[in-house]
């Protein structure tokens, strides 16, 4: 079987989408290898996904972005019947058109339609375009593959399509998180009273143990009300680290840092570098995402390989992601967010529990296991 990718994420995006991209032909190269693989993409930033075989990376014949952009698209599809492609998958979202005239199979993967349960957090012509497109796209593939079970739900609701068509398929993180960089602030305090101080917490101004969230600094995410809970909690020598993207809505965060001086117990860093993320995780003691709705929430999954006990909403995909390695509150709850940052810091026993019972949950995410479960998706296609 000759299988094609919309792989431009894969080669140009560090995180999201790009991440999703990249472990999935990963795992398929590595996993399960019978199948031929070809990745299109309108550009390739350099660097970014070099393991990938050259020769089997097909780019359009234009270096202009319109014309890649339309390529993607468009023009696409004739390069796929010249490269004998019997399947493609559409792996952020969208396909290109003409894949069923071609006699082309399609696999895309849905991983959100938070656009439609939040349309306010997006602005109107990108909310335009996702409705076209995923729309679109489900209704032209063959197997839509959600990666949760609420994202499955969701695109049923919203689009009315049958359950049978959707398969629910989860995703690891990258395996930088895998195994402890160094040794960590989770360890008795002793530690740290005896000055001990890893070289990443020294580089970002971090002096005490701390919990942590990873994730762009925005309202879905629900920092401000992780910030409020942290204080309510009054944690002795504890700091709050918050790591992510910039927008407009770290400055409500920065407002209230400073209104109820905690400059010194919570942390913003914006534009971490990937390969300080494992030890900055490895080094906390408890991570909290209390986003109010995720498409999966990889970083849960980060944490938990981490070893971290994980402190996350309901009402969305957090409790998939994380099983029975993490805590879970109503996200718009202060108290109770509260209460429970203050147990599973104080109670060495419920974090160790946590942090065995991650570590057997995310080992249904491997990618050899995704590498079958996608494979057995390809092979069940009539062609």
């Amino acid at each position: 079987m000759r299988i094609g990718f919309d792989a431009k994420r894969a080669f140009n995006n560090r995180t999201g989408l790009g991440n999703y991209s990249r472990f999935v032909l990963n795992a398929l190269r590595n996993y399960a290898p019978e199948p031929t693989y070809w990745a299109y993409t309108p550009k390739i930033k350099t660097g970014l996904f070099n393991e990938f075989p050259a020769d089997a990376i097909r780019l359009p014949s234009s270096k202009n972005k319109l014309y890649g952009a339309w390529w993607r698209s468009y023009g696409i599809t004739n390069q796929l019947s010249k490269d004998g492609i019997q399947l493609f998958h559409g792996l952020s979202n969208e396909l290109p058109t003409g894949l069923q005239k071609a006699g082309i199979k399609s696999v895309v993967t849905i991983h959100d339609l938070i656009f439609l349960r939040y349309p306010e957090l997006y602005p109107a012509i990108d909310r335009f375009f996702y409705r076209q497109k995923f729309r679109k796209a489900c209704e032209q593939a063959d197997v839509i593959v959600a990666v949760s079970e609420q994202t499955k739900r969701d695109i049923m609701e919203f689009y009315g399509t049958s359950s049978e068509k959707i398969q629910v398929v989860y995703q690891d993180c990258h395996e930088a998180f895998f195994a402890s960089s160094q040794p960590s602030a989770r360890a008795a305090p002793s530690i740290l009273e005896k000055g001990f101080l890893s070289d990443i917490r020294q580089k970002y101004g971090i002096t005490q143990p701390y919990v942590l969230c990873v994730g762009t600094i925005e309202a879905r995410k629900n920092q401000l009300r992780l910030v409020q809970a942290f204080q309510a909690a009054q944690l002795a020598d504890t700091q709050l680290v918050l790591v992510g993207g910039k927008t407009k809505f770290q400055q409500e965060i920065e407002s209230f840092v400073v209104k109820n001086q905690l400059e010194t117990k919570v942390r913003i860093l914006n534009n971490v570098p990937f390969a300080d993320l494992p030890a900055l995780y490895q080094s906390a003691r408890v991570f909290a995402y209390p986003s109010f709705f995720e498409g999966f929430g990889i970083p849960i999954v980060e944490a938990l390989h981490s070893g971290v006990p994980v402190i996350a909403a309901t009402g969305s995909c957090l409790e998939e992601a994380g099983g029975e390695g993490g805590l879970y509150v109503n996200p718009n709850d202060t108290n109770e967010l509260a209460q429970k940052l203050q147990l599973l810091w104080q109670d060495e026993g419920l974090r160790q529990r946590l942090s065995a019972k991650g570590q057997t949950h995310v080992k249904q995410f491997a990618a050899e296991n995704i590498a079958k479960k996608l494979v057995t998706i390809y092979e069940s296609i009539p062609f």
